[in-house]
């Protein structure tokens, strides 16, 4: 294998407490894995939130940011700058550093590099409000539905043109599921090869008695489609608990009012998170993921899992059956798939689960053996692997074309 570079940068949007998931995850297990490699890389990104914040990862650690960190409100509110974001990105200057690897979302994709330079993204996903969910995007937001939405559909356009060039400026493209290769295919005419994002699988137990309560996890959103759930479980009368918190909240507990079976725990401690996990019936996914971290961690904790059968749920969770609900049969089932995004079709899913008791054919150690695949040592390996690979043949191309030995 090709020896990296000693002088890496690691592009990501944003480092704020108000924005940890699975990207920040993705990150932090680069930098760990580099680390590793004795290549440490310097970190970039709009604003650094964290870097202050005492007992965590990144504690302490020198993150070079855009003029955004000096913006009223710019580290906590970062998103409400979005027309500035794609020139502020351009203006971090990566030059010295031979490889760049970004971790992007919306804009971290559009740093500018140089010639002999390397630069990966590995892409949670093409901006999804500016592309096939723009128009969902829109009819939630109020902003957009006033007088300022013509001035809001202007600037998506804009975003969407400079999404497109700005996916040029990338040597190699990563994609964190093949839902998400299919998206950048179709928005920006590129390939992608597909690396799954790390999951900490360890973290669990898979081995508890299990209830008949079914638990949500995720952030109450308009995108995850919670509604969908809480209205499933109204009418079937089974008990769920909805882990997690949002603007979403207020109007989802107004839906489940006089439903003594659906309970909000709101946010909740990483053990306590576990504790629910390691001891439901099932979990239940009703969004359309790019990937989606959390049904992972269910698996992990023995789980399985109830989702609607579409997007990168499709790399991780393997359906019971084709009948009734019309999912793809498979080996070693990790769940039920329903067809349709719609309430309907999740309490069809739920009944079948409860009627037939198919939790009896989805045992809580084939669920952990399946979502081990996606444990941060395979992560680590099949990325360095790549970079490895995409290193050798950019310096040989560079021999090729007579330029510079890339400085180590």
């Amino acid at each position: 294998m090709a020896d990296l570079p000693q002088r890496i940068a690691l592009v990501h949007e944003w480092f704020t407490p108000r924005s940890v998931g699975g990207s920040e995850l993705v990150v932090q297990e680069l930098d760990r894995l580099l680390q590793r490699l004795g290549q440490a890389p310097q970190l970039f990104s709009l604003v650094d939130g964290e870097s202050r914040r005492p007992g965590g990862w990144l504690s302490g650690r020198s993150i070079r940011t855009s003029f955004i960190q000096r913006l009223p409100w710019g580290v906590s509110h970062v998103q409400q700058y979005l027309p500035l974001l794609p020139l502020a990105i351009e203006q971090l200057d990566l030059a010295g550093y031979p490889l760049v690897i970004s971790s992007s979302h919306l804009v971290a994709k559009g740093v500018l590099t140089g010639p002999d330079q390397l630069h990966v993204s590995y892409v949670h996903t093409p901006v999804r409000y500016a592309w096939d969910q723009m128009h969902p995007y829109l009819a939630s937001s109020r902003l957009a539905r006033g007088p300022l939405g013509p001035l809001v559909r202007l600037q998506l356009h804009h975003l969407r043109q400079w999404d497109v060039l700005s996916s040029l400026r990338v040597d190699a493209l990563v994609a964190n599921s093949r839902f998400t290769a299919r998206r950048i295919r179709r928005f920006w005419r590129r390939r992608a090869c597909v690396v799954h994002p790390p999951v900490e699988v360890g973290r669990f137990r898979w081995d508890r008695p299990r209830s008949d309560t079914y638990v949500s996890v995720c952030r109450l959103v308009p995108n995850k489609r919670v509604d969908l759930v809480v209205e499933a479980f109204r009418r079937t009368g089974l008990p769920l608990v909805v882990i997690g918190d949002g603007p979403e909240r207020q109007r989802l507990e107004a839906l489940a009012a006089g439903c003594r079976q659906i309970r909000f725990l709101g946010r909740l401690a990483a053990p306590e998170l576990s504790r629910w996990l390691e001891e439901c019936r099932a979990y239940v996914y009703a969004g359309l993921e790019d990937f989606g971290i959390a049904p992972v961690e269910a698996m992990a904790a023995g789980a399985p899992v109830i989702a609607y059968g579409n997007g990168g749920i499709l790399d991780s969770v393997r359906c019971l059956q084709a009948e009734p609900l019309s999912a793809e049969c498979a080996n070693s089932p990790t769940g039920l798939l329903f067809p349709v995004q719609s309430a309907a079709s999740l309490a069809a899913a739920l009944e079948h689960f409860e009627t037939a008791r198919l939790w009896r054919d989805l045992p809580a150690e084939e669920q952990r053996r399946a979502a081990e695949r996606f444990a941060p040592e395979c992560f680590h390996n099949r990325i360095q692997a790549l970079l490895e690979r995409l290193w050798r043949d950019h310096c040989h191309r560079l021999d090729r074309l007579g330029g510079p030995v890339p400085l180590q």
